[in-house]
């Protein structure tokens, strides 16, 4: 990333703490971490510790007090590490940027530090049983009930789901309209237990439910069995007249939820992104290590004329989607990354990653179809990027509506 043109010296070191904090607090634990299907909270708390969550949430409120750019060497990185269990990518790229941009000060103060500490593990939840990309046709309900919204409804796929304290929940709060009906809940889900603590939503492997206290009127479902990812608790949530304090919708008035999600999916999207370039790069990197030490017919693989070109149509792939990227990234600490473009990156990087993992993992081989080989992670874990933060179906038309 060094070449990237806003990158500067203290992003190096940024990336230095956490190559280190992976290798050292979460990497050893990957194969037990995999097993029970989510990831420890310590490694929260240990991130939080190391102030490498909420990197560009304002200091006043427990963050980092840097820009986007800072989000993105952690993500970077964590992907080059090869963890795929914290769901950062939620919790500090997609949960805060929801609270500091519309969040009243009241909600930040009682939020964000929490999540910058890793105390607090932050989800969003948006996608319906029923429904996914059709965010304006959701079912969830909060109807208002004194000074309480009542929540009625189902959510699936949400990652974090598990472990989450707090969910930032899409419902319709106006079931009679369609955008101008739909409202953010920020959902304190975390029961005391018999010590008087937090239960957190602590996750055993199988389902989550049995192993933490959900408060009355909300359930997690499982944990969902997923061909990739396996390491991230991805969850189905139940919402049964589940009880939400009115102080806890987000910005504080009714119907703006569907502006509010327009507003911030330019930015979850590029995080998909900088996941996707991330994944292609270090896709690269193994592929030509391993090429350079193996044998075939007497000579490395990469002295096979099929095995350097198929690298140096990778390698450039991979070269003009950085570039891209970097041009997203910037634009976006500007203020000037439109929803067509995010639309773009998100499409057309996700697709990359998939297209270039896949031709890597066949110049491993039959190794490549081991699981004792990260590329046959790496190949399973990117399927999920053309699917959430929206299909990139839905990409192509939102960009063709711009056309």
């Amino acid at each position: 990333m060094g070449a990237s043109p806003w990158h500067e010296p203290e992003h190096d070191e940024l990336a230095d703490l956490v190559r280190a904090f992976f290798a050292k607090e979460v990497l050893p634990h990957a194969d037990r971490v995999q097993a029970q299907g989510h990831p420890d909270r310590e490694h929260y708390r240990k991130a939080g510790d190391l102030g490498l969550l909420g990197l560009s949430v304002p200091v006043e409120y427990g963050g980092g007090g840097g820009s986007f750019t800072h989000e993105a060497v952690l993500l970077d990185e964590q992907m080059r590490s090869g963890d795929s269990s914290l769901g950062l990518a939620v919790h500090s790229g997609i949960v805060t940027g929801y609270l500091v941009a519309y969040g009243t000060e009241e909600q930040k103060r009682r939020w964000l530090p929490g999540l910058c500490a890793g105390t607090l593990i932050g989800a969003i939840a948006m996608t319906e049983p029923d429904g996914g990309s059709d965010l304006q046709a959701m079912r969830t309900r909060a109807i208002r009930d004194g000074d309480d919204y009542v929540v009625t409804g189902a959510k699936t796929f949400i990652t974090n789901g598990g472990l989450a304290d707090i969910v930032i929940l899409a419902a319709k709060t106006d079931p009679s309209q369609r955008a101008a009906g739909v409202s953010l809940l920020i959902c304190e889900v975390s029961a005391p237990d018999e010590a008087g603590e937090a239960a957190a939503g602590r996750a055993d492997a199988g389902e989550s439910g049995e192993a933490h206290r959900d408060p009355a009127g909300f359930r997690r479902g499982r944990l969902l069995s997923k061909i990739g990812l396996k390491g991230n608790d991805t969850a189905e949530l139940f919402f049964d007249e589940f009880r939400v304090p009115a102080a806890n919708l987000l910005g504080g008035t009714e119907g703006l939820g569907f502006a509010q999600l327009m507003g911030q999916l330019p930015q979850e999207r590029l995080v998909i992104g900088i996941g996707a370039v991330a994944a292609m790069e270090r896709a690269i990197d193994l592929t030509v290590a391993y090429c350079k030490q193996r044998t075939a017919f007497g000579k490395p693989l990469i002295g096979h004329q099929n095995t350097r070109m198929v690298l140096a149509e990778c390698a450039t792939r991979t070269r003009a989607s950085r570039v891209f990227l970097d041009d997203c990234i910037a634009r976006h600490v500007r203020g000037e990354l439109d929803v067509a473009t995010a639309a773009m990156a998100k499409y057309w990087l996700t697709e990359g990653q998939c297209e270039v993992v896949d031709r890597c993992l066949q110049l491993f081989g039959g190794y490549g179809y081991t699981t004792e080989y990260p590329i046959a992670q790496m190949y399973a874990d990117a399927r999920a990027q053309k699917i959430y933060g929206g299909t990139n179906e839905i990409m192509k038309e939102l960009i063709a509506r711009a056309l």
